[in-house]
């Protein structure tokens, strides 16, 4: 079967397939909430779309109240199932895009979208991956089941509602990252810091930030004392974007994935190490000295460099400063031989010291699949049959994917090594080229996990 003609033949078709999908703003909206759209009503505008495509292609298909989607293809009378894991919601666009985040314009061969490669490419190779597998009619001894969530940039309520009711499979994968394959994700914990009151006679609000998981790309603070003067001087030595407009002091920085803080410049760190030298606030202290230029934690000495999975990070993502709300939220992503006691005594002696205490937290074990597994050794396989890359090989990452609720499971896909990372920052793209090429990539996964029945 030659399917490298069948995906580009089809390749109009798949781009406008996936054009119509990211032209849906699938961002999480409690205001359109109900009980059978729990995470609003583009967000399950998505979800239908996907599984109106699938049915009209013939698949069976599961929606699970709205807070879940089954794409499945059976074709034996076994019990064992290979899941692909993908997810349809997507962070908030945010600003200064060059084109519009919804519009999916192609330009030069990329498509220009919120969601292009988190996760709604990913979604898309992978349906017509097996949609090209059904078409041909080749049997498989495995089902395989696509599960689309729907709160994966959130709290994964979508899939942890799936679990409650169907089996999950025991093997496969998550396309939500990055090729070869990632073997092993950090565990994550992230919770709101906050305290009793804020009352300050240099500031009377900060506010920056949406998402946990982003670092912070844009902060305004209201103060109430004239620091213009003083505030540009500090903007200009630390070469920040930035402006002043009646009582609003605003710094712009660069968003990236909480995985990776080192690669963004947190605005909000920077309002704070500002400010400081002129509030007398515990909270705008800590922050700007535990975690202004230390995304490693190397101040409070609970930096942890693991020789496979990286160091402990740790990304303050939203500040809500005020008389009316405190809440400043921090994302931690720790490697799975990180010493998570002994940063829980430490961490929570210094609230203490500032008066401060934590709400809200959430906490996810590290993900670790032995490198060597007949698993990773398959996908791998697959990766350079399709691509002739022998040279980069299977890593871990920081990020947390839905591969970490699978026994075993990997993230696979769909960046390309030497791809520029975009996910969660303005101008996200997939080059259709590589689109394609991830379809190729997933029918031999796919075929090669569900093991052809002769």
């Amino acid at each position: 079967m030659n399917f490298k003609k069948i995906v580009y033949d089809n390749q109009e078709k798949i781009i406008k397939t996936f054009q119509e999908l990211l032209r849906i703003p699938s961002v999480l909206d409690y205001d359109s909430a109900t009980p059978n759209m729990p995470f609003g009503k583009n967000i399950n505008d998505a979800l239908t779309y996907m599984l109106e495509l699938a049915q009209k292609d013939g698949f069976n298909i599961i929606n699970d109240e709205g807070y879940a989607g089954e794409i499945s293809y059976k074709t034996s009378d076994s019990k064992e199932s290979v899941g692909i894991l993908c997810h349809l919601d997507v962070v908030p666009a945010g600003n200064k895009w060059t084109y519009p985040p919804y519009e999916a314009r192609i330009v030069d061969g990329k498509i220009y979208a919120r969601g292009a490669t988190d996760d709604k490419g990913p979604t898309i190779a992978s349906y017509y991956a097996l949609k090209f597998i059904k078409d041909a009619n080749i049997k498989l001894k495995k089902e395989i089941k696509i599960i689309l969530g729907t709160d994966e940039e959130t709290n994964w309520r979508g899939i942890e509602h799936y679990l409650k009711k169907y089996p999950m499979p025991s093997i496969g994968f998550a396309p939500d990252c990055s090729f070869p394959l990632v073997y092993g994700e950090k565990g994550r914990m992230s919770f709101d810091l906050s305290t009793k009151d804020f009352d300050d006679d240099v500031v009377e609000s900060i506010t920056g930030g949406n998402r946990y998981n982003v670092v912070m790309d844009e902060v305004e603070a209201v103060l109430k004392v004239n620091l213009e003067k003083e505030f540009n001087e500090y903007l200009s030595n630390h070469s920040l974007k930035g402006f002043v407009k009646d009582d609003k002091y605003i710094i712009e920085g660069v968003a990236a994935h909480a995985m990776e803080p080192e690669k963004g410049i947190n605005a909000g760190l920077h309002m704070c190490n500002f400010l400081k030298n002129y509030s007398k606030h515990p909270l705008i202290d800590f922050l700007a000295t535990y975690f202004y230029h230390d995304p490693y934690l190397k101040k409070m000495n609970l930096d942890y460099d693991d020789f496979e999975m990286g160091p402990i990070t740790v990304n303050v993502g939203i500040m809500e400063i005020s008389r009316n709300r405190i809440r400043v939220t921090l994302d931690s992503r720790f490697p799975v031989r990180y010493d998570i006691n002994r940063f829980n005594k430490v961490f929570n002696e210094l609230l203490v010291k500032y008066h401060l205490f934590i709400a809200n937290k959430t906490y996810k074990e590290p993900h670790y699949i032995s490198p060597n597994d007949e698993l990773v050794k398959q996908l791998y396989e697959a990766y350079v049959k399709n691509t002739g890359d022998t040279t980069n090989k299977p890593f871990t990452v920081g990020g947390g994917t839905y591969a970490g609720i699978l026994d075993k499971g990997v993230a696979y896909g769909m960046g390309f090594p030497g791809e520029v990372e975009l996910a969660h920052q303005k101008d996200e793209y997939l080059a259709i080229e590589s689109l394609l090429k991830g379809i190729l990539i997933y029918i031999d996964a796919i075929l090669s996990l569900g093991e052809i029945d002769a």
